[in-house]
């Protein structure tokens, strides 16, 4: 099994390296996404008013600030002092907390939903049943969550971005994989989609999304 603390302190020192660079690069969020803005304000409507959603791993806060901008109660969770920095920089009503996904300072069935946008990419294969038997631990019965992710059978290497002297690896996945390790972890897929690579977005890879809901207590 991979080895957790190493993947972790790889991931948070790459993007504390990047962390004002990624802003600056990515600062126009959604602007010129129309799918991604529609797929999280249909899960704002998914979610409604039943409770507190928790973006996980959720950099600078963006999508946070995009979900608590449709009228969702909602926090976000990174392992990167330097992206969350950023993340009340740029949303200081909001709350931002440091730690990781794999073991969350969350009591069992305490949210309505959670939301790993491109966060779940850095967890080695053998470790998402982990993350996601986590997310369903933290949800209640018949909360939602929203994954994305890019698709492909090979990881994209970053090395030296902005000259900072990280690097890092951004796993891609085939959405029926994932998918059934989502049902394997006690989810029921919703929906899924995927969008075909975007030049004009600095896309290199498809994108998938899928929603899926923690069966309820009546079902099980």
């Amino acid at each position: 099994m991979t080895d957790t603390a190493g993947f972790l302190a790889t991931t948070r020192t790459f993007y504390d390296a990047i962390a004002d660079d990624y802003a600056d690069h990515f600062q126009d969020g959604y602007t010129r996404r129309p799918l991604e803005r529609a797929l999280l304000t249909a899960y704002a409507e998914l979610v409604g008013d039943k409770g507190t959603v928790a973006d996980l791993g959720c950099g600078p806060g963006w999508v946070t600030g995009y979900l608590a901008g449709l009228g969702l109660p909602v926090f976000g969770v990174d392992l990167s002092e330097g992206m969350l920095a950023v993340a009340r920089r740029e949303n200081p009503e909001l709350r931002f907390e440091q730690g990781s996904m794999l073991e969350l300072d969350i009591p069992d069935g305490e949210l309505a939903g959670v939301v790993s946008w491109y966060s779940s990419i850095h967890t080695p294969m053998d470790r998402l049943p982990d993350l996601f038997a986590e997310f369903h631990r933290v949800l209640a019965p018949g909360g939602h969550l929203l994954l994305a992710f890019q698709v492909g059978d090979e990881p994209r290497h970053l090395d030296r971005p902005w000259g900072h002297p990280v690097t890092l690896d951004f796993e891609r996945r085939r959405p029926d994989r994932v998918v059934e390790l989502l049902v394997s972890a006690g989810f029921a897929l919703h929906s899924q989609a995927v969008r075909e690579p975007d030049e004009s977005l600095g896309d290199t890879a498809p994108q998938a999304f899928l929603t899926a809901h923690k069966a309820s207590r009546a079902a099980d």
